[in-house]
């Protein structure tokens, strides 16, 4: 069947894209130029790569460009389950008739939204082949089903975020994929800055916001004596909101620190006796 293109026109059957926008600007403090960076690719329409371990700040970062750039964003959660069809569309039987309904990222295409692929290493290699077209100056999405191609609006902009820290060779970014993206490096914030986002976001005060960000260092260390991986700033929020909601602030880090971090008996006694040490 002949491929025929196919202009960006909105279809008022869609899910409203008004549903997608950042109403609030999400709380967000800059560690290095990424906003910069970010606002350069975007004008430029690259395609964006987020590099970071988990936790550190990726999704919010984005949450507040697309903010900060009024465009609505488009969030999808990679899994091995994803398929190009759960990305592109697919036909659906409604009473008697077959309809077509456009799936997340054509929604995206279609509307000048950013598309956020969450975690893309999760999803399979067949599936994220799909992105491809978009990444370089074609800025099209085939709808093979459908038998049209998708020119991209030119507000749309791609994003996939990616944990080094979980590479393995089942699991890990095909070259053919992260050569088409600018990669912007995310780690965890340094002590002050870490220490602002306690107390913004999790409410406490300047003194236990110090000592949490301490205690986040300390535990990150232990990745060389076998922990998977440091604790994320996200955990140390949670553990902020539990002292700030009346928990006992060794009751909190065991639930928002400990617990969350490990199974391992020893591992679990070791962050413990660093949480006795801190508090």
């Amino acid at each position: 069947m002949a491929i025929k293109r196919a202009h960006s026109e909105i279809d008022s059957r869609e899910l409203a894209i008004e549903e997608f926008f950042v109403n609030e600007e999400p709380f967000y403090v800059a560690v290095a130029d990424e906003i910069e960076l970010f606002d350069s690719a975007y004008r430029l329409r690259l395609p964006i790569m987020l590099k970071g371990p988990t936790g550190c700040g990726k999704t919010r970062f984005l949450a507040h460009m697309a903010w900060r750039l009024s465009l609505p964003l488009v969030t999808i959660a990679c899994h091995e389950d994803l398929t190009a069809s759960d990305l592109v569309g697919r036909f659906l039987l409604k009473g008697h008739e077959t309809t077509w309904s456009d799936g997340p990222l054509s929604l995206a295409v279609k509307h000048g939204a950013i598309c956020y692929l969450d975690e893309v290493v999760e999803a399979r290699k067949d599936t994220t082949v799909v992105i491809h077209p978009l990444t370089d100056d074609r800025r099209m999405l085939p709808q093979e089903k459908k038998g049209v191609v998708l020119e991209a609006h030119p507000n749309f902009l791609l994003v996939i975020s990616y944990n080094p820290g979980y590479q393995s060779v089942t699991k890990d970014l095909k070259q053919s994929t992260r050569q088409r993206f600018v990669a912007i490096d995310f780690n965890y914030p340094p002590a002050e800055k870490e220490q602002a986002i306690l107390m913004s976001e999790g409410g406490v005060d300047r003194e236990t916001a110090v000592r949490l960000v301490r205690l986040g260092e300390m535990v990150r260390n232990l990745r060389q004596h076998g922990l998977e991986e440091g604790v994320s700033t996200r955990l140390l929020v949670y553990a902020a909101k539990l002292i700030s909601a009346g928990h006992d602030t060794r009751q909190a880090c065991t639930a928002a620190v400990t617990q969350a971090m490990t199974d391992d008996p020893e591992m679990q006694e070791t962050i413990d006796e660093i949480v006795s040490g801190l508090f």
